[in-house]
């Protein structure tokens, strides 16, 4: 059995996310994560801040951000407030930056770096001080009057991350596909960082990041998947990929374009073959979907949280409605 959750990535206006935030906690999903990246989306903490209003149960996150463009002090203050205004109803999704630095012709974090982000994230939520990697100045949030209890999730593919969020990690979210092999992989790397840090695999909540698209006719979801797939395969992993598939990876590997980064058209997509789409995607009629969601509801993790695609112009809301009634169905 696992949870529902939606990840949105801010491409429609703030309001119109909003509303699907709406419609995901009426259907019953646990968590709502929303991208973060400046450059090609909108500004993902008013996106949440207006997402959150007029909700009551759902738990909202991003999915993900990261402490380059967000220095950590912001980042601290940030979900301080917003766990302050949703009483608690907060998951910091991060990791070591992905389209928000390569858009500008950043290096993301090393895994040192984010660790070292994490702590320190972890202390100025307790209300006390860092110091500052540039100035050597001590900070700290002066309006905290007690710690404060944000989950800290890291966005992990390749192993080596996958064993930090395993170790550090209150939660882990899970971009390797939707394969068996690969979830398995994924699952056993995160448990061998958490039994580093004297605890399980059920200590952790594992969230599997799983792009969407869902239509009567398959061939038309598999190309809307395409796109996110891209960026999925050219990642380190934590199985191997067949041998065969290895020339088209190193294809969308030269070809990829951050600037559009998930996006359905992007000319990347047109070189993804449907053996990737089929292992690193849920994509498919109805009846496919349901059958491959019954897989996932085996394969150990917490929360299947879908990415939904669809056409240019048009609204995810089906997509949203379409996941939950099938996943309800297991």
């Amino acid at each position: 059995m696992f949870s529902k959750g939606v990840g949105l990535f801010p491409t429609e206006p703030v309001g119109v996310i909003r509303d699907y935030t709406l419609l995901a906690e009426s259907l019953g999903y646990d968590n709502v994560w929303f991208g973060d990246s400046q450059n090609i989306w909108r500004e993902s903490s008013i996106t949440m801040g207006a997402a959150a209003v007029g909700t009551e149960r759902v738990v909202l996150g991003t999915g993900v951000t990261n402490a380059v463009t967000r220095h950590r002090s912001l980042l601290a203050s940030t979900w301080a407030s917003l766990a302050e205004f949703t009483g608690g109803r907060v998951a910091l999704g991060i990791g070591t930056g992905d389209s928000s630095l390569r858009t500008m012709g950043r290096k993301p974090l090393t895994l040192a770096q984010l660790e070292r982000a994490v702590a320190e994230l972890r202390t100025l939520l307790r209300g006390e001080p860092v110091r500052e990697a540039d100035s050597g100045a001590e900070f700290h949030l002066s309006y905290l009057t007690e710690p404060v209890d944000v989950p800290i999730y890291i966005a992990a593919s390749a192993p080596k991350i996958l064993r930090l969020a395993g170790r550090i990690a209150d939660g882990v979210i899970v971009l390797v596909g939707t394969a068996p092999e690969f979830v398995t992989a994924a699952l056993d790397t995160v448990e061998q960082g958490a039994r580093e840090s004297g605890r399980r695999l059920a200590d952790l909540h594992i969230v599997l990041w799983t792009p969407t698209a869902i239509d009567e006719d398959p061939v038309r979801a598999r190309d809307l998947a395409r796109a996110h797939v891209a960026r999925v395969c050219i990642r380190p992993l934590p199985a191997e990929v067949d041998p065969s598939l290895r020339a088209a990876i190193d294809r969308i590997r030269d070809s990829y374009d951050y600037y559009h980064h998930m996006d359905t058209e992007a000319g990347h997509a047109d070189i993804v073959p449907d053996a990737l789409v089929d292992l690193f995607a849920l994509a498919g009629s109805p009846d496919q979907c349901r059958d491959r969601l019954a897989g996932l509801a085996k394969s150990g993790v917490d929360q299947v949280s879908i990415v939904p695609f669809v056409r240019p112009g048009e609204s995810r809301a089906a997509t949203i409605r379409t996941f939950a009634e099938l996943a309800d169905q297991r």
